[in-house]
């Protein structure tokens, strides 16, 4: 008599069951080799070093078509593998249960494992990969720290030597802020140190991102105050910086822009900037701290400052006064609540016979092909899901949005928020006009290419082509996963990109959580991160990682665990924040403790139907 997970059965009885399980993963094996078959031609246009993980991939994603969960409670009673933990080398995983099944039912036969990947090689397969996208891990650390640059670095030197102490392994630059003169001079700060090959440079292409747009603007005002006490004492002066560049800053302050730069190189701490406000008002400030990016004044009394706000330093023989300039106009901000209705332009003004109080707001939306594709009833997002409806009119030159989803008290919609639209299929191409103007010097500068708002294989190709015409298919490709499409679409994406040498995937976690559901989101990281592993494709964990670390100085509980599982991924994503480098050294510190607990994970495979239709992609 034997004991199982079933209770007690007699030998024949076991013998029975080997024969059913070495029958049944059988007939998995014989599935996985037809996937490959079918997938011959794409396995073969993948670069020559992807080959085998190619076809590691297509057995993965037909595993993957089926529901294996009772199969591996079976085999885990008789001691033997679950195929849990198969994703880096799946044929030789379910060859190595087979060859156990056999020699248990007393019999000789061994599986041929033909030339797939070991269950020794996922693994270093992988990390070879990643190291020759990503970099080298720093000793200690199993996960690399990427961090994105803000404005002020391309002023700053001295902010990149921080940030290189505390652990930045790639610095991101991202195309869709700044200029190429800002961004030769952040990535000349760090070609210039003397180990400049330690850290790479990644851009991301912006990509067409759907965002909304005021059609009026308020004035050009910038409004600074102290913090006071209940008795109206104040325990926090104000402050500003002043800068000769029109970058924005990490610091906390407003940064405002003068016109004469000799004037603020001269400027030292203790000085007293002397001005009348905009509304007439006398005001002084005094200089606590001078860099080379500019320098910073703080001052006890409210201050309203407009273009043209003269300043002027009494200790200065110059007597020299210089002018505040570059202040944008103010964008109107809009209190949202469920019931109410907005409206989306094609154009940059209001179409005849629409009004303000036929709407909360109107507003311009950044690409008119959601005009052509959107559909009456399909879901809408602002502002990363902190505002939901659903389209209630499509006309050619406007749509129209009713709210239903957004927290007790409403939400404030103002210009330049993200638009999420999962169900409407958009027909845009990932590479636009200005990206297409930004990949030459991409090409020349970096070393890692960011995808942006990827979607369809077109879309891998048509970036590999354009870098084979700039000579440039040397550059690491990374696709980055935002939306309902690319997330179908990842198998054949994945494909697609093993055509190329360096490929990675970054989950841009924040779109994507308003694309897929919040409470789906969870769910679909740790799926991209399976497919991604049996790819042996690295994978960036990306978006609010200690986002409120970086921009206050203190993480959130659900940070940090967030921070601990995102161990599991090859690279991990820091946004800019003023108090970036304490979460650098939050987030260092963190993945070098939670390296010895985890390396990827043994997972529980249920049937996925994400993917049932590679074919079709």
């Amino acid at each position: 008599m034997f004991e199982t997970y079933g209770g007690l059965v007699t030998l024949g009885q076991q013998l029975d069951e080997i024969d059913a399980l070495a029958d049944e993963v059988g007939r998995l094996r014989r599935d996985m080799v037809r996937a490959e078959r079918a997938q011959r031609e794409r396995i073969d246009e993948t670069h020559e070093r992807h080959r085998r993980s190619a076809i590691n991939l297509a057995h993965y994603v037909e595993l993957r078509h089926h529901d294996i969960r009772t199969l591996q409670n079976r085999l885990s009673a008789l001691g033997l593998s679950s195929l849990g933990r198969s994703e880096s080398h799946v044929m030789a995983t379910v060859d190595a249960v087979l060859a156990a099944l056999e020699r248990l039912a007393g019999r000789s036969d061994v599986v041929d494992h033909d030339d797939v990947v070991s269950i020794t090689e996922g693994d270093l397969i992988l990390a070879t990969n990643a190291s020759d996208l990503l970099g080298p891990r720093a000793p200690g650390r199993l996960a690399r720290i990427m961090v994105t640059l803000p404005s002020d670095a391309a002023d700053r030197p001295d902010l990149i030597d921080s940030m290189v102490k505390y652990g930045m392994d790639v610095a991101r630059i991202n195309c869709a802020h700044d200029n190429a003169h800002a961004w030769a001079q952040m990535i000349g700060h760090i070609r210039h140190r003397s180990d400049d090959d330690a850290i790479l440079i990644a851009m991301d292409l912006g990509g067409p991102k759907l965002r909304t747009r005021s059609l009026t603007t308020g004035p050009a005002v910038i409004r600074t105050k102290p913090k006071r006490d209940a008795f109206g004492r104040v325990v926090t002066r104000a402050s500003i910086r002043l800068t000769s560049s029109d970058r924005a800053s990490t610091t906390d302050a407003p940064t405002m822009r003068v016109d004469n730069a000799a004037w603020l190189t001269r400027r030292m701490p203790g000085d007293v900037v002397e001005l009348i406000d905009a509304r007439g008002s006398h005001r002084s400030w005094t200089v606590m701290e001078v860099s080379h990016a500019g320098c910073e004044l703080s001052c006890a009394k409210t201050t309203y400052f407009t273009n043209g706000t003269e300043l002027s330093c009494p200790s200065d023989d110059t007597g020299e006064v210089v002018s505040i300039v570059g202040i944008e106009p103010t964008r109107p901000v809009t209190r949202i609540d469920n019931g109410d209705r907005i409206v989306l332009t094609r154009g940059m003004s209001a179409p005849p016979g629409l009004h303000a109080d036929n709407a909360a707001v109107i507003m311009n939306c950044t690409l008119p092909e959601l005009f052509d594709a959107a559909r009456v009833g399909e879901p809408i997002w602002f502002d990363d899901g902190k505002i939901g409806g659903y389209v209630d009119h499509v006309e050619h030159d406007y749509l129209v949005v009713f709210v239903d989803d957004v927290r007790p008290g409403g939400a404030n919609l103002r210009s330049g928020k993200g638009i999420n639209v999962p169900d409407t299929d958009l027909a845009i191409e990932a590479l636009t006009d200005k990206d297409l103007e930004d990949l030459p010097f991409v090409a020349t500068h970096a070393d890692i290419v960011n995808l942006s708002f990827v979607r369809e294989v077109a879309d891998v190709g048509r970036l590999q082509t354009e870098l084979r015409r700039l000579e440039a298919d040397h550059l690491g490709i990374v696709l980055k996963i935002e939306n309902v499409r690319a997330f179908e679409n990842l198998p054949a994406l994945l494909l697609a990109a093993m055509a190329s040498e360096r490929v990675g995937v970054m989950i841009a976690r924040g779109d994507l959580a308003v694309e897929v559901g919040f409470e789906r989101l969870a769910e679909v990281q740790e799926e991209i991160m399976w497919v991604c592993e049996a790819a042996h494709v690295p994978v960036i964990w990306a978006t609010q990682v200690l986002e409120t670390m970086a921009l206050t100085g203190r993480p959130s509980r659900a940070e940090v665990t967030d921070a601990a599982m995102s161990v599991r991924a090859e690279c991990v994503m820091l946004n800019k924040g003023p108090h970036i480098l304490e979460a650098m050294e939050a987030l260092d510190s963190i993945l070098s403790r939670m390296g010895g607990h985890h390396r990827k994970k043994r997972s529980m495979l249920r049937r996925l139907t994400a993917w049932d239709d590679l074919d079709d992609a």
